[in-house]
């Protein structure tokens, strides 16, 4: 719709969104860190990509590769999930621009918690070696290498991190430190074990390097974010791209899908080859049609319309710096609200955590009060609370339970105990008061077998009375060890019992916490 008081015919209208048309289909995008326009163009003898991106023979087209890699249709796998394994994969041709883009779909996996050693994206004046010793090539090389490194060499706990690294030729790689000393510019991002694959967007322009990186969590192939930018870079005029990996005593698979390379050029100093055959010629005849038969109605259009300016036409359309402004402002609004989101729910979760605190430090006042003291920690091999680990509350309780079954066994024996010397003396009473009777009554056979079961009960006797002295002076003071006497017979003390039962759980518990933590050990490379 044209505003009020602007009419236009039918054909001027067509010829104006053919214009346009045209005017975007130059292939002109604007290049982050640059005020102006560039040109891009997309160079194929620089790139990879599949399907068919090895030929029947293994060869990957207009590339090299050595070492442990292996080409395939679908990828390039620069270093396999084995041991001490390292591989390279490069351009043969130096480029020929001297400002470029590269975009690089990878996949890191395998099956540790952590991985070995990484991903390197190198632009050298010279290629690099396939054996390498940093990440599968050479060092000292001339030139930019970008490292996707997941091992953790310094043990600082801040790996997998991307870094990039400059070498005139003359330094070594500092692998104690991961390069850290050698660090142009780098980010703590991971990139192992994604659900979809990993991107990296690495641009070079007007001396400022730009990393992007995507994380893999969706597969929306725009969600980049920033990872480093870096000015004052200066990288040789000519160089050959190339990737390498390398595994050590840990693996992982080292996987490589695209590999798209796009020239940046100034405009006005890129010169556009025409496309060969007549193909070419056709295109420029038409585009120049177009050309006069816009310039046409446009001339046609002011004549009619002499009071018209040319500012209510150029409204219509938005402006490339007003739709970038625009953007700005929608992604900081966005952010904007997402922080403060995510400010309420930290308030809301600090809030829970100091009444959780609060009423922990009231239970703990509570607990002291009543006991005169509070209870003291346990520790766990001799170091004590500050050199060992504190019991665990479910072994505190397993331990309780323990003892209740304890104490619970020793009353049942107590009550058998009683019992049978109870049944005792009263078989003793009645021997005693009839002897003769038992006699008459079954003869010699019954006389041997009665004399047999009066000694084993004055036995049983003797142990259930040892037994019951001890049960009752429990818990008293002990006396001396030559006062106590122990019958003629082999017995078995309470407290020996008691003692032999304590050292079995406590052999039980110890072999249980050792076999977990053998396990947990077990379960790290995996």
């Amino acid at each position: 719709m044209f505003p009020k008081g602007l009419t236009c015919s039918g054909s001027a209208a067509s010829l104006l969104l053919i214009g346009l048309l045209v005017a975007l289909s130059t292939n002109l995008e604007r290049v982050s860190g640059d005020a102006g326009l560039v040109h891009r163009r997309f160079e194929y003898k620089y790139s990879f990509k599949p399907p068919y991106l090895a030929q029947k023979d293994g060869t990957v087209p207009f590339w090299e590769y050595g070492g442990h890699a292996i080409a395939s249709s679908e990828n390039v796998r620069i270093a396999p999930s084995l041991r001490s394994q390292k591989g390279a994969i490069w351009t043969k041709q130096k480029t020929n621009f001297d400002w470029w883009e590269v975009e690089i779909v990878f996949r890191v996996s395998g099956r540790g918690r952590i991985g070995a050693d990484g991903l390197a994206f190198w632009y050298t004046a010279e290629k690099g070696s396939y054996l390498g010793d940093v990440f599968g090539s050479s060092d000292q090389w001339v030139g930019l290498g970008i490292f996707f490194d997941s091992f953790d060499n310094d043990n600082k706990h801040n790996n997998p991190y991307i870094s990039a690294v400059l070498n005139d030729g003359t330094r070594q790689f500092d692998h104690q430190n991961d390069g850290s000393t050698q660090l142009l510019s780098g980010c703590l991002r991971d990139f192992r074990n994604k659900p979809f694959p990993t991107r990296a967007k690495i641009e070079y322009y007007n001396n400022i390097l730009t990393v992007l990186f995507h994380n893999g969590m969706t597969n929306n192939d725009q969600n980049y974010e920033m990872c480093f930018r870096a000015e004052n870079v200066v990288l040789p005029k000519t160089g050959y791209f190339g990737l390498s990996a390398a595994t050590g005593g840990l693996a992982d698979d080292h996987d490589v899908f695209h590999f798209l390379t796009t020239s940046l050029h100034i405009p006005g100093q890129f010169k556009e080859e025409p496309a060969p055959g007549e193909d070419a010629a056709k295109l420029t005849q038409e585009y120049q049609d177009y050309q006069k038969k816009l310039e046409l109605q446009k001339e046609e259009y002011r004549k009619e319309h002499p009071d018209e300016q040319k500012d209510d036409l150029d409204s219509l359309f938005e402006d490339f710096n007003e739709r970038e402004l625009r953007q700005i402002w929608e992604a900081q609004t966005n952010t904007f609200e997402q922080l403060r989101t995510l400010s309420s729910k930290l308030d809301e979760v600090i809030g829970r955590q100091e009444r959780t605190l609060g009423l922990l430090s009231v239970s703990a006042q509570a607990g002291g009060a009543a006991g005169g003291a509070p209870p003291p920690q346990i520790a766990v091999g001799g170091g004590g609370a500050a050199g060992g680990s504190s019991i665990m509350r479910h072994e505190v309780d397993a331990l309780l339970q323990n003892q209740n079954v304890m104490v619970q066994t020793v009353r049942e024996i107590r009550s058998i105990i009683g019992e049978v010397h109870a049944r005792t003396d009263s078989i003793l009473s009645n021997q005693a008061r009839a002897p003769t009777a038992q006699v008459q009554a079954g003869g010699y056979d019954v006389q041997s077998l009665m004399n047999e079961m009066r000694d084993g009960m004055n036995q049983v006797r003797q142990g259930v009375a040892s037994v019951a002295q001890r049960l009752q002076t429990h818990g008293a003071v002990p006396q001396a060890q030559g006062s106590v006497q122990c019958p003629t017979q082999n017995c078995l003390s309470l407290t020996a019992f008691l003692v032999t039962i304590v050292v079995q759980l406590l052999l039980m518990l110890g072999y249980s916490m050792y076999r977990d933590s053998r396990e947990a050990q077990a379960k790290k490379f995996y």
